[in-house]
This record gives C-alpha cells, sequence and structure tokens, in this order.
C-alpha cells in the first residue's frame, strides 16, 4: 500500500491521536497540579506579607515532615540466590524412564503416558532430580527426603552469604516455604541450627501452600519488617521432590512426576537505609488472591491418595481454566496501583459498556506492557505458560524467561520466579528503573503477584547464578513434540 494513501494516513491519525490520549491521561493530575501551584504561589505573592509567608514555609515544612516521619519505611530486595544443581544429577528422559519402568513393570499404559507428556513437556534433558533418584531402584525414604532438603536449602544460602557477606547473626527474620515436606524438627530448625542464627529470630515455616507460597513468603517478609525497623529477613523457597513420587497409575497424578524437579532459593529483604545503594530491588506491591469458592477449585491442585493408597500431587485437567479465573482477580486488584491512567480509564469504560449496555462486548485487556519491562510467571508447565501469554496478550520475548526456565530447570515450584528473574538479569536486560511482575500460581487456588522495581542495572555475567554455564545457549527453539 502506498505511504501516502487515505488508509495509510488514517492509521498514521490514529496512532498519534492514541499517543496523544495516553500522555494527557496519564499526566494530567501533573498538569493540573502545576497549574493550581503556580495560581496559589501567583496569588499568595500578590496578597501575603513577610510573616504570613514564613507562617505558611513553616507549616508546609511541619506536613512535609510528618508525612514522611509516618510513611512506611521502604523495604528493599538486597540479593538472592538460587541453587545449581550437579550436573551428576541430571536426569536425561531415558533415565527417568529406566526408574519409572523398575516401579511399573506391568502397567505399559502409564509408562507409555510419561512418555508422551514428557514428549510435549517443554524440559530439556538437563533438567536434574534428587540424590535419591539416582538409586537402583530409587531410594525416597525420609532421610533422604531429609538429605535432598540439606543439600538445596544450604547450598542456596551459602551461596546468597557469599554474594552478600551477610552475617548470619544480623538476621532478625527467618522464613521458609515447603509445602509437602513438613519434619519435626522443622526445616526451619534446621537452618537455625546450621547457621548458629540469634535465639530471638522470628522463624516461620510455611507448608501446603503449593507453587504459590514463595510470594506469600516475601509478603510476610515485607508486612514484618514493615512493622519491625532495622531488620534483615531471609526468605527460603523449595519443594522436596522426593517423598512426593508417586508410584501408582492414576494419569493426573503422574503429571507432577514428569514436570518437577530439583530446585530452590534464597532471597535477602531488607528495611535499613543503608542498604538501599546495593540493593538490586525495591519491593513495590505484593497482591494475593485465594480462589475457592467451590470444590473444583479448592482440588485443582492438591495432595490426596489414590485407590491403592499411594500417595501423590493431583493436577485437575481444569488448571488453566481456574487459573485464568485467578489470574483475573489479581489482574483487579494489581491493576489500580501499577497502569497508567490512560488503561485504567479504557478499562472502567469498557466494564461500565458491558454492564450497562452489551453484555456480549469482550472486556478491554489492559496493556501491562506499559507498566511492566520484564514478566516472570511460574513455569508450572507449558499450558500454564500458554494460558498466562494469552490471558495477558504478552510477546514471545516477554515469555521467554519463563519457557527457558521450564526448559532448563522444570518446574522447580516457588522457587521457579527466581530462576526467571536470574535469567533476565544474566541476559543483561534489567535496567536501573525498569518494572518486574512476578506472577505465582498454586493450590487452593492461589494466583499471587509481586512488583519489584529495578534499584540499580544489573551488570553480567551475573557470576555464580544458575545460568552461568549455559546462558549462552539461550534463547532456544522449543519444538511442540519432541520424539522419544
Amino acid at each position: 500500500m502506498p505511504e501516502n494513501s487515505p488508509a495509510s494516513s488514517t492509521a498514521v491519525q490514529r496512532k498519534y491521536l492514541k499517543l496523544c490520549y495516553r500522555h494527557l491521561i496519564d499526566n494530567i493530575l501533573s498538569y493540573l497540579l502545576i497549574s493550581i501551584t503556580a495560581t496559589a504561589a501567583a496569588v499568595q505573592l500578590l496578597r501575603l506579607d513577610l510573616l504570613q509567608a514564613l507562617f505558611s514555609s513553616i507549616s508546609i515544612i511541619i506536613i512535609s515532615a510528618v508525612y514522611f516521619i509516618s510513611k512506611p519505611s521502604s523495604v528493599y530486595l538486597v540479593d538472592y540466590a538460587c541453587y545449581n544443581p550437579s550436573k551428576a544429577l541430571r536426569s536425561p528422559f531415558s533415565f527417568f524412564m529406566e526408574n519409572s519402568e523398575m516401579i511399573r513393570r506391568n502397567e505399559r499404559k502409564s509408562l507409555e503416558f510419561q512418555v508422551r507428556i514428557l514428549e510435549r513437556s517443554g524440559l530439556s534433558e538437563e533438567t536434574c532430580l534428587a540424590p535419591g533418584f539416582h538409586y537402583i531402584p530409587p531410594k525416597l525414604t525420609t532421610e533422604d527426603a531429609k538429605f535432598e532438603a540439606e543439600l538445596v536449602i544450604f547450598s542456596a544460602i551459602d551461596s546468597l552469604i557469599r554474594k552478600t557477606d551477610l552475617d548470619p547473626g544480623d538476621v532478625d527474620v527467618l522464613i521458609l516455604n515447603c509445602s509437602v515436606f513438613s519434619p519435626a524438627p522443622s526445616l526451619v530448625a534446621m537452618v537455625i541450627n546450621r547457621y548458629k542464627l540469634r535465639s530471638d529470630v522470628r522463624c516461620y515455616n510455611l507448608t501446603g501452600m503449593g507453587c504459590s507460597a514463595g510470594l506469600i513468603s516475601v509478603d510476610l517478609a515485607r508486612v514484618l519488617l514493615r512493622n519491625h525497623p532495622n531488620s534483615n529477613a531471609i526468605v527460603i523457597s523449595t519443594e522436596i521432590i522426593t517423598p512426593n513420587y508417586y508410584e501408582g497409575n492414576e494419569r493426573e497424578m503422574l503429571l507432577p512426576n514428569c514436570l518437577f524437579r530439583l530446585g530452590g532459593a534464597a532471597v535477602f529483604l531488607s528495611n535499613k537505609r543503608r542498604e538501599r545503594r546495593r540493593a538490586k530491588y525495591k519491593l513495590v506491591n505484593v497482591v494475593r488472591t485465594h480462589k475457592a469458592s467451590d470444590e473444583k477449585s479448592y482440588k485443582c491442585i492438591h495432595q490426596e491418595e489414590d485407590t491403592e493408597g499411594n500417595l501423590g500431587i493431583k493436577l485437575s485437567k481444569d488448571l488453566s481454566v481456574i487459573g485464568g479465573e485467578a489470574l483475573r482477580s489479581n489482574l483487579m486488584t494489581i491493576g489500580p496501583s501499577v497502569l497508567p491512567a490512560s488503561e485504567q480509564l479504557l478499562f472502567l469504560l469498557t466494564s461500565l459498556g458491558r454492564k450497562f449496555f452489551n453484555r456480549k462486548w469482550n472486556p478491554y485487556v489492559p496493556d501491562f506492557t506499559r507498566a511492566f519491562d520484564h514478566f516472570c510467571i511460574h513455569a508450572g508447565g507449558r499450558a500454564v505458560i500458554n494460558e498466562m501469554q494469552k490471558n495477558l496478550r504478552l510477546s514471545a520475548e516477554h515469555i521467554e524467561p519463563s519457557r527457558m526456565t521450564l526448559h532448563r530447570f522444570g518446574n522447580t515450584s516457588s522457587s521457579s520466579l527466581w530462576y526467571e528473574l536470574s535469567y533476565i538479569e544474566s541476559k543483561g536486560r534489567m535496567k536501573k528503573g525498569d518494572m518486574v511482575w512476578q506472577i505465582a500460581l498454586g493450590s487452593g487456588f492461589k494466583c499471587n503477584s509481586a512488583v519489584l522495581k529495578c534499584n540499580r542495572s544489573v551488570e553480567t555475567p551475573v557470576d555464580g547464578g544458575p545460568w552461568e554455564e549455559c546462558i549462552d545457549r539461550y534463547p532456544v527453539h522449543i519444538p511442540e513434540v519432541v520424539k522419544l
């Protein structure tokens, strides 16, 4: 089509009209404030004598001081570390299926189903399983689960201490989330004893909250830090897969066997002013939504026994639908706090139009790329990532960290968001002022999200991170089906 054609001119006019609309709406409060302030200042200069001007200045100073004193202290994400599994723990598909055949010798249908899942999973041959799975036959005892917990948690904390020079004696809050492995003594007690933390450390051990528990832990840390000034917090997110391997034949409970892999992360949060300069991110907001209005939602992801008494995690076929409903609830909450005014206005007008004029109107999906530069969406599986990309209308580049994390590390449950954030940093894409949106989905059914603002540009290479040895190979093309 010629550049000077009427259709081309109209498209250009619409583009500039849209840009003008967005600029005017997004900055209307600033324009009004400047106009009112300028008018008020001119009137005051003309009418006030010296004493009145002095009194007005003192009042402004007092009001400003009260505001800043009463304002909650900022919470900073100083740094974090992800567990990087040893190459000796890699579990190619052939190795995984060999173990499965030892357990299900006479169940060809179950074995064939697992092969089909692996072919379409989006996982690579480099994902890792816990040490207990590398015995022949696999060792899945409580002791092996404890060994996995110590391996993952201690390695992540050790890496965090090396990166930040954090003294364990300076930790005021310790939060650890692991959904389905809850031994006695607790995992958090194991950490306290290992690192000789203070006896008055505030400690919390969260269980049974699924893959979204990582952001629940971050939110708990945020609340505690805002109520206890000048404090440091450590959040540890992991899932121990050794005791959760399902040995039965129900298909919805075989899925987690194929998707869940070894992983964990440790996060250092602080509200101390001196940490502001070196902190990577500022925690802007955390929003938690829980959709459990019916039995279908509650049992979307849950743990249960099959008819033969085998315990496992069950993933419902309604996961994508219910996850989408929970996401929409979360968007309604977080949208007003992050979206520019122009997007909020369009969303409001569309909602009113659907309510009062025509319910068949398609709901307006805000352009979240105008509020966020990066997206970290829980790498729960290819179907989950596809559904989130569709609902949020994201590009392939926006969803790249999630797909590549699933490919390289598999579903590492609540820690997957930190592997994704590390991917963005390792690619050199994180710049000062960038906004990051983390979205976690989990049992219950929960959709939790956190907003981070980059406090300083992250330089590459990111030494010691989980992507250190392989980032140059990514992104990779992931075919729909990999024939085994």
